[in-house]
This record gives C-alpha cells, structure tokens and sequence, in this order.
C-alpha cells in the first residue's frame, strides 16, 4: 500500500496521489514529498523505489532484505536509515518491527512490512492539519523517530512490571519450571533490547553531530533531545538486565542451595546407618573364634553396640545441622 504525502510551506496540500502525480510533484522543487510503503507489493516496491526516486540497488536490496541491527549509509542524493519500532506484550512478548528511511532535500521515503503506530500517529496528525507542518524532510524524519522511541516507553514499563514479578517469585516463593522458561524468555527480550538501542542511539548521534548534509542545523537541538532521549533509554534497559541477572543468579543459588540440602539429608542418612553397617559386617564374617558369638547374650551385647554408635552418629549429626 502506497500513502504520500504533499507540502508546501509547512502545509498539507495534497495525499494518496498516483505514481504520475507523484513524477511531475518531485519535479517541482518547490514542495516536500513524503511516500510511505506499507507492506507494498513487489510491483509497488519496484514502482517507487526503482521507478520514481531511483534508489541505489544496495539501499533496495537492504530495504527490502530484514536488518537484524540498526544501520545508516549515505549515498550521494539521499540518506539511508534502518531503524527498529519494538512492542511487547504478555502474550506476544517481545517483538520488532524494521522502519526503512530514505531522507533526501526534499523527500523522505518510509518502508515498513507492518503497521506502526509510529507512522500511523503521524498520518493522523497531518490529516487533521493541526499547528504548522513540516518544512523539510528532515523535520518529518524526526518526527517518526521520536514517536518510534516514544513508544519504546509503554514497552518498558511492562518489561518492569514482569521484572518484579520474577523478582518477587525469585525471592519469596517456589519456582517452577514454567517459571524458569519465562525468566530465559525475558532475558532474551532484554538482550534484544540491549541490540537495538545502542546502534539506534549511534545513529542519532551521527545526526545530532552535523554530519549528514541532509539535517539542516536548525534540527541539530532536535536530533540531540532525541539522542538524549536514547541514552538514557539504554541506561534505564542496562539496569533492567542487571538486575534481572542479579534474579537469575539468585534463583541459581537457591537451587543449588536446595540441591546441597537434599544431599546433606542423604548423606546423614547414610552415615546414620553406617554403625549398622559395620558392626553387621563385623559379626557377619562367621569367625570360628569369635567368643562374642559363643556368649549367650552375644546378640543383646551387639544389639545394644549398634542401638548405642546409631544414637551418637544421630545426635553427632544434629549438632552439626545436616538434619
């Protein structure tokens, strides 16, 4: 599905128009274009990108080909963007979506293979042509990244929220083996997490520096509010995980805590049995001189040694806490 967009002077002045429209709009220099690519088509991809603008066939290949990180490349008329949209949720967990940019003087080109509430948000913004519009491409891109990091923030506070619940089940009650597949499964969710906010934030930062001829420097505030905003983002994630490392290892020492209890029990029951044992042995062997045997209270007499060494060995290991 193709949107575009059409500006001129900080105003809406037209959308959704036909791909020959958008040919004699991009002619004229005068007016800002914005096309978004929602899950197109390979025909729709192939129109715009190859056809209308033109694109280099690395900037294609890497559109249209999933980015597993965050990357930025500048090529001679355009600047070229991946970015991560991320949404979580419980039954869902952890997901991402990849946001395509192609940020040109006086165009911006989005990609996304699904709906982002990013995009979604800005569109509805400009159709209600609220407050003055965007004068420049770089402005629009801007725009969609700082709603795309905005909505990293109801993603945390759930993050959070199962955090203390891992915590609370780690510290207080049992845990079982759903449990710990969960604990693994939000680990991995923050590690991800970890991924894509730190590239992320290395891109803003080569645009809130000045590097890019694309970013007029009357946005340079902008790009770094957003950096700004990124940093203290993978602040706030990195605690996340060390603290949720910290559960983990807690937990790890609870079971292994719990693994050296059940072996001390066995081990005490051993060494309880084991005056039986030998005194067993010993009057087993069927000496022929053993005058003990010959005695007729030979069987009182060992019944009361081992009755006798048992009770120590008990009260022995007592004392020492292994029962």
């Amino acid at each position: 599905m193709i949107h575009s967009f059409i500006f001129s002077e900080g105003k809406l002045v037209g959308r959704d128009l036909e791909l020959e429209a958008l040919r004699l709009v991009q002619a004229d220099k005068g007016l800002i274009v914005w096309v978004d690519l929602e899950n197109p088509t390979d025909e729709e991809i192939k129109a715009v990108l190859e056809g209308l603008f033109q694109f280099h066939p690395l900037a294609i290949e890497d559109c249209v080909t999933p980015s597993p990180l965050p990357k930025i490349e500048d090529y001679e008329d355009y600047l070229f963007m991946v970015t991560h949209a991320v949404d979580y949720n419980r039954t869902d967990k952890f997901a991402t979506t990849e946001l395509d940019l192609f940020l040109g003087k006086e165009f911006l080109v989005t990609f996304h293979r699904t709906a982002l509430r990013s995009v979604s948000a800005l569109t509805e913004r400009l159709a209600k042509n609220v407050g003055p519009g965007p004068r420049g491409p770089d402005r629009l891109a801007h725009t969609l990244l700082d709603l795309l990091v905005d909505n990293y923030t109801p993603m945390l506070a759930e993050l959070h929220n199962e955090l203390e619940e891992i915590e609370d089940i780690v510290l207080t009650r049992d845990a079982d083996k759903q449990f710990v597949s969960e604990l693994l499964q939000v680990r991995g969710d923050f590690t991800k997490l970890r991924q894509i906010v730190r590239p992320q934030r290395d891109i803003i930062d080569r645009l809130a520096r000045g590097d890019s001829k694309f970013i007029r420097t009357t946005l340079l505030p902008y790009y770094r509010d957003l950096r700004d905003n990124l940093t203290r983002l993978e602040e706030t994630v990195t605690g996340y995980h060390e603290r949720l490392m910290m559960g983990f290892d807690i937990y790890l020492n609870k079971a292994a805590g719990e693994a050296n209890e059940g072996i001390k029990f066995l081990t005490a029951l051993t060494a309880i049995t084991l005056p039986v044992m030998v005194i067993g042995t010993w009057y087993g062997m069927n000496f022929e001189h053993m005058k003990e045997l010959q005695s007729p209270h030979g069987y009182q007499i060992a019944t009361g040694i081992t009755l006798f060494s048992t009770v120590l060995t008990a009260i022995y290991l007592k004392r020492k806490k292994w029962f």
